[in-house]
């Protein structure tokens, strides 16, 4: 008898314990609808994660780049500067503002008609042209080198219009603090 109190008192210890260890949860109370006059609260939009940040940054700055970059393009015989030049100039400004340490090469090309003299000429010209254009707008002047290649580095081989407008052009080339390059807004 002894050994059957003991077990019965072991069974209902334990079944106390467990009762008492039993968690009661509670139904949070629902949460009233505002009032015409009390504002729901705003939802906002998560962060950008920095990784998300980072990359989209690293693509304004290679955008930045080709466009710094970008040649512009010049009419038979002529050193004037076109609309799209100018526009594409434009878009050089805003960049070279953000960036003051930046330095930039011009390079005028011709195409290969005329003698290798006249397209020499014709090729500094056309690089003064746009460097004259940026320094007019505010762009330091000792930032901005010009050279001419004349017809000797052609863009595209062949003796066509098309293929001479191609050669007609200013390419531009990063000589200095390209490596912090910023973009513009």
């Amino acid at each position: 008898m002894m050994r059957s109190s003991r077990l019965l008192l072991v069974v209902v210890s334990s079944s106390l314990m467990l009762g008492a260890c039993k968690k009661k949860t509670v139904a949070p109370a629902p949460t009233p609808a505002p009032t015409p006059t009390e504002r729901a609260p705003e939802r906002t939009t998560p962060r950008a994660t920095p990784v998300d940040t980072m990359a989209a940054y690293n693509e304004k700055v290679a955008a930045a780049r080709m466009r710094l970059l970008e040649t512009i393009y010049f009419e038979y015989d002529a050193d004037e500067l076109r609309d799209d030049a100018r526009e594409a100039l434009d878009a050089k400004i805003a960049i070279l503002n953000v960036n003051p340490g930046l330095r930039i090469r011009i390079a005028g090309h011709c195409d290969e008609r005329g003698s290798d003299e006249y397209n020499i000429a014709l090729g500094r010209r056309r690089a003064e042209a746009a460097k004259r254009y940026l320094t007019d707008r505010g762009i330091d002047a000792s930032r901005i080198e010009t050279s001419s290649f004349g017809r000797e580095r052609p863009a595209v081989q062949g003796t066509t219009e098309d293929a001479w407008s191609k050669n007609r052009r200013d390419e531009f080339e990063i000589t200095a603090g390209g490596e912090s390059l910023k973009p513009a807004s």
